[in-house]
């Protein structure tokens, strides 16, 4: 067995055991994964992206995701303890448009005036509609992030490897969230603690926004702040179905990174940087132990930053599948791994 065989089998593994303890304890597993292993993974893929230029052509086109990254966190800080600092929606969504779509730019362009005119397109084209205010503010940098871009990392490497254990991985890693809202939906197996729902209060966006958008359902109160509203979000067979989802999605989203480390080699840098990551991690933890809402404000920046710096590595990961296909269909089948 390669190399390559044996991670794949060890992912799929990995993906049972993050289905099964998200179908156990949903809540609670999302909220240790995102506090333990979460600033460790953006501490170092921002490392391991910083040591590739971070997949585009030019050395000073990071600079704008960056920048929107701090200005997403001068909306939350807007929002939070109201500093009326003029960060609004329409704000946040044109500059979370403009760093998506000139990550395509910066992959594909090298020239650097035919480069920035298309950044000003990409800017320009902002004004044309907020329709995907709720794909570019809310999913892409959460459920997208951790799961659909995970999935075609995963596809990507099964394509490029002509691995047939890659192809298994990536069915079962589509397949599981399947299981989870069809086939054995339910209670939670492990009743919900006080802190759990308490600590919980900074993420339940993201659960109205699934359930309003994929399910239909429907508030009793604007917002759903209602009691009936989050008890049913916590505690209702649905609510709990999309909880099960999130927290499989985030914990092996962490956990393939790290399963990965022989491959990407994220490890191999320099001490000092190493003592630094380890540091901050420890630190992070350390708040999050504190007081779990502090922690999440806190490292916010930084969770931010390594999602808009991932984009360009999304884009490059996509169009490679576009290859690998095309080579597929003309030179043969997926070689036995």
């Amino acid at each position: 067995m390669t190399e390559t065989a044996k991670i794949n089998y060890v992912n799929i593994g990995l993906m049972i055991f993050s289905a099964l303890a998200a179908f156990m304890m949903p809540f609670e597993v999302f909220l240790m994964a995102y506090a333990i292993l979460g600033p460790l993974h953006y501490l170092t893929e921002i490392s391991w992206l910083h040591d590739r230029n971070y997949f585009v052509k030019g050395k000073r086109d990071v600079l704008i995701l960056i920048l929107v990254a701090f200005v997403m966190l001068l909306s939350l800080l807007d929002s939070k303890f109201e500093l009326h600092l003029g960060v609004d929606f329409i704000f946040s969504y044109r500059a979370m448009f403009t760093a998506f779509f000139s990550a395509l730019v910066f992959v594909l362009v090298k020239n650097e005036w035919l480069k920035w005119l298309g950044v000003l397109m990409v800017w320009a084209l902002s004004f044309a509609t907020t329709k995907l205010y709720l794909f570019l503010l809310v999913f892409l940098p959460t459920l997208v992030h951790v799961f659909l871009f995970t999935a075609i990392f995963v596809l990507y490497g099964a394509l490029k490897s002509k691995s047939i254990s890659g192809a298994i991985s990536f069915f079962v890693m589509v397949l599981i969230p399947v299981l989870l809202f069809y086939v054995a939906p339910g209670k939670i197996m492990i009743p919900m603690t006080q802190y759990g729902q308490s600590a919980y209060e900074s993420f339940i966006s993201l659960n109205k926004f699934t359930l309003a958008t994929f399910f239909d359902y429907k508030f009793e109160s604007p917002g759903g702040s209602s009691a009936a509203d989050l008890n049913n979000m916590f505690h209702s067979t649905i609510g709990v179905a999309v909880q099960r989802f999130i927290a499989y999605a985030y914990t092996y989203h962490y956990l393939n990174w790290f399963s990965k480390t022989n491959i990407i080699r994220w490890h191999q840098i320099p001490k000092i940087r190493i003592t630094f990551i380890l540091a901050a991690w420890a630190v992070s933890i350390a708040l999050y132990l504190y007081n779990y809402q502090l922690g999440f404000e806190w490292l916010f920046l930084l969770s931010f930053l390594h999602v808009l710096l991932e984009f360009p590595l999304n884009f490059v990961s996509m169009i490679g599948i576009g290859t690998e296909v095309k080579t597929l269909f003309t030179k043969g089948k997926l070689a036995a791994s």
